[in-house]
């Protein structure tokens, strides 16, 4: 029998790092942070860390997880004047992404970063109008320095990505970074598959971490691993599924 020890499972990964956050005090609203995105205690230091790097001063156009931890980070992209794209949770829209224009927004800015604020001052645009994405920010539950990330479970922020790839919206040159307590980057092997989107950066409240080039980023959607019901919850997606797949 092989008894070398086996990998943590994602799902084992996600449970520990919950309770340790909430064992630890650093969870912030909402609570509990189970089945979430966990908002963190220093959240807006982690924002400003992030605004310090050569990559966020270049990008003029970003992608980001609509959750309560990365709100710091919308408000400060849309005061800089940088326009902000969010999806719509699960894709659940054929018009899956919503444009954040600072333009437009006047003094709403604060509250269009909000994830109900995105939703009720976004514009919603089709996939196929997404122009080219220039910093994507993700949303972790954990993350290691190899640049695996581990998300809540759906697997949304990686489908929303094989998408934008296959439309153009995003390359291999597209910098991708999360932003996360320093007690969600975690030590050892972190599962990674075909689909799974990889991170470049880490930022915390306290460093910036580059990680390895390791893994793969997903070229395509991988669409034989989606059942006609999820595909038939996001119209945006059976739209663009080619006629062989049908």
């Amino acid at each position: 029998m092989d008894k070398r020890r086996r990998p943590p499972t994602k799902e084992a990964i996600r449970t520990r790092v919950w309770s340790l956050l909430e064992r630890r005090g650093v969870g912030r609203f909402p609570l509990p942070l189970t089945d979430r995105i966990p908002n963190f205690a220093g959240a807006t230091e982690a924002a400003d860390n992030l605004a310090s790097l050569p990559e966020w001063r270049a990008a003029r156009r970003l992608k980001c997880n609509p959750d309560a931890p990365q709100r710091a980070v919308r408000l400060r992209a849309l005061r800089e004047g940088k326009d902000v794209y969010v999806a719509v949770p699960r894709l659940a829209a054929a018009r899956c992404f919503l444009h954040l224009d600072p333009r437009r927004l006047g003094d709403r800015l604060g509250e269009a970063a909000t994830i109900s604020g995105a939703a009720a001052f976004g514009v919603p645009i089709a996939p196929g109008a997404l122009p080219a994405i220039d910093l994507i920010v993700a949303g972790s539950v954990a993350v290691n320095r190899r640049g695996a990330r581990v998300g809540k479970g759906g697997g949304y922020s990686d489908l929303e990505f094989a998408l934008a790839r296959e439309l153009g919206a995003v390359d291999t040159r597209t910098t991708i970074v999360t932003t996360v307590h320093d007690l969600q980057l975690v030590g050892g092997t972190i599962p990674m598959t075909s689909h799974d989107v990889p991170v470049d950066l880490v930022v915390t409240p306290t460093r910036v971490i580059a990680c390895e080039p390791t893994f793969a980023r997903p070229r395509r959607i991988e669409w034989d691993a989606l059942t006609p019901q999820q595909l038939a919850a996001m119209p945006a997606l059976a739209r663009l599924r080619p006629i062989s797949q049908k």
